[in-house]
């Protein structure tokens, strides 16, 4: 099968998963079709525009109201990540509403605002006439239940009953519990969550039932009883502790955790529909959206393939470059080098942002403020040992040029110019398939923590901030596999050649993980701690393993790094900007 027949197959796979799986998607989250799924848009204090997602069942009209729950997710995610919650209140007859926080998703910037939009989010939802205003439940994962913490302080009797998972009272703005405080409240933390010292004060999660703090808000003096209900739910004291077996992000992928969140508001609110916790459908459309990604990533390699096929061989293309790279034990040795530096230096450098790069209007996403501040320095790692060795082994050695490394520009910018183009071309055509899947479907192409959607026009602009660092590093990172780490005489086939750059790229964050997970599920803290940088690793693995898989196929391809850099450069940028928080006005 010659290189075009097989390419127009690879893109009619990738269309059939695209479609496929967001069809089953939206049939998940549709229960279809009987629960009407339409975002909105609602302007709260100071005419911030709050973005949001409405699970309406067909039961619910303004002759007969039905319950209401607003849903809210935590930090640097968004409204869809609440999806299996609201996807299961909605098949029992509840209203839900899930919010962008502010700064997050489409919501606008700065994050932290506004009560986190908590305020702003029940008043809008108080307000539909479809909601039964007398029986509203509010729930929130990890920085979301401070924000419904703070929802429920602003207005104390727009509710009934709350859960937060992986969630505290009196964290980081949010105001303290007491007994009574909030309303009839279900504290759902998991067994292994990473963030038990930030939440409830006690170095391990599996500790959390002798937390002081969390005896306060359960008004006892002694180790809270996982499962007991304390309080009345008639008076609004009642209080119940769940540990699921998960860690802090697994909350979103845990039936028990998200069944723990049912039982209690099927307990404290009244509902017509009493479905089991256990009758659980919402990983169906986790798959779905998983299908369409593994479609969608894998719709870039047609996509710029058949543009390369039909491109000037010499303007785009170069005929494969020889291998000069580092051979035998060498080789391994800088390989292992390779996979080291960037978990070692992964804390350290991003600890380091904000004292180089302040939150300012060029630079308002404070944690991608960090991921630029270690891609920069360990492209400036690898670009001086790069060149250490190139003056110690190959310098000398006439038939050694750039083009061994996959860095000659052919005819100078024009080539740049064209390969930056095609580069764009390819991602663009992804970033319009994702268009079609919103508009259809009202879905995007995630699993877990790990999410590729539409950006908002804010973040559009924001992108160019980080695009040109994320540019450079890429480029680096091409001609360290490409150039150095490519043997001569290489004769490795295609995917043998993108299990080891995987190795290489993503290996090390594998280690990292490991380190940092084994002793969790152990019930021991974090040894390293960092747990939110510890959880974006886990995006790192989803993110790198798409970056070595792009960058080894196009300079196969191209005999040059310059498309592949720029794929992975933009898909990046677009990724991590669309999937943070904007932390300063823009």
């Amino acid at each position: 099968m010659n290189d075009d027949r097989q390419l127009w197959l690879v893109a009619a796979v990738s269309l059939l998963l695209i479609f496929g799986g967001s069809g089953l998607a939206w049939t998940v989250q549709t229960d279809a079709g009987s629960v009407e799924v339409r975002d909105v848009r609602f302007s709260g204090t100071n005419g911030t525009m709050m973005s949001g997602t409405l699970y309406i069942p067909e039961e619910a009209s303004s002759a007969s109201p039905q319950p209401g729950v607003l849903a809210v997710h935590g930090y640097i995610n968004s409204k869809e990540t609440q999806s299996p919650f609201a996807i299961e209140y909605a098949r029992r007859g509840f209203v839900v509403l899930a919010i962008d926080q502010t700064g997050h998703g489409y919501s606008d910037p700065p994050a932290f605002q506004n009560g986190y939009g908590g305020p702003d989010s029940l008043e809008y939802l108080r307000s539909l006439d479809y909601v039964d205003n007398e029986n509203i439940g509010l729930e929130g994962h990890s920085m979301g239940g401070w924000t419904v913490v703070t929802a429920a302080a602003a207005h104390p009797d727009g509710y009934e009953s709350m859960v937060i998972e992986g969630s505290s009272t009196g964290s980081n703005r949010a105001p303290e519990g007491t007994d009574s405080f909030p309303r009839n409240l279900a504290v759902v933390f998991s067994e292994y969550d990473e963030f038990s010292p930030l939440m409830w004060g006690t170095a391990s999660a599996s500790d959390v039932e002798q937390s002081d703090k969390l005896q306060t808000v359960f008004g006892t003096d002694s180790a809270v009883e996982e499962g007991r209900t304390y309080g009345s739910v008639e008076d609004g004291t009642a209080r119940r502790l769940y540990t699921p077996a998960t860690t802090h992000p697994g909350d979103h992928f845990s039936t028990a955790a998200i069944g723990a969140s049912i039982e209690w508001l099927q307990l404290t609110l009244e509902g017509e529909d009493e479905l089991d916790p256990g009758n659980q459908v919402w990983y169906w459309k986790s798959l779905g959206t998983f299908i369409a990604l593994l479609g969608g990533v894998l719709s870039l390699f047609p996509a710029g393939g058949l543009l390369i096929e039909r491109a000037s061989t010499d303007r785009l293309r170069r005929e494969y470059p020889d291998g000069k790279g580092m051979t035998g034990a060498k080789r391994y040795g800088a390989s292992l080098l390779a996979a080291a530096i960037p978990i070692v230096t992964y804390f350290p450098l991003q600890d380091a942002a904000p004292a180089i790069i302040g939150l300012s209007w060029l630079f308002p996403q404070q944690i991608n403020n960090g991921v630029i501040v270690w891609a920069l320095g360990n492209a400036a790692i690898t670009a001086v040992l790069f060149a250490v060795w190139h003056y110690t082994t190959n310098a000398d050695d006439a038939s050694v040029s750039l083009a061994n490394y996959g860095l000659d520009t052919g005819d100078g910018a024009r080539t740049v110019g064209v390969s930056v183009l095609a580069g764009v071309a390819t991602v663009a055509v992804l970033y319009l398939l994702e268009a079609v899947v919103a508009f259809l479907f009202q879905t995007d192409f995630r699993i877990w923590v790990f999410a590729i959607k539409l950006l908002s026009p804010a973040q559009f602009r924001i992108s160019f901030s980080y695009l040109l660092p994320l540019f450079a590093f890429f480029v680096v990172l091409g001609a360290l596999l490409h150039g150095q780490l490519r043997p001569e005489g290489e004769s490795r086939s295609l995917r043998r050649a993108m299990a080891t750059n995987w190795l290489i790229v993503v290996g090390g964050f594998v280690v990292l993980l490991a380190v940092q997970y084994v002793p969790l599920l152990s019930g021991q803290p974090l040894p390293l701690g960092h747990p939110l940088l510890t959880i974006l690793a886990l995006q790192f693995v989803a993110l790198l393993s798409i970056v070595a898989f792009v960058s080894t196929y196009f300079f196969r391809k191209m005999g040059r790094v310059w498309v592949g850099a720029t794929i992975n450069a933009v898909l990046v940028t677009w990724v991590i900007v669309a999937g943070t928080a904007t932390q300063f006005p823009v």
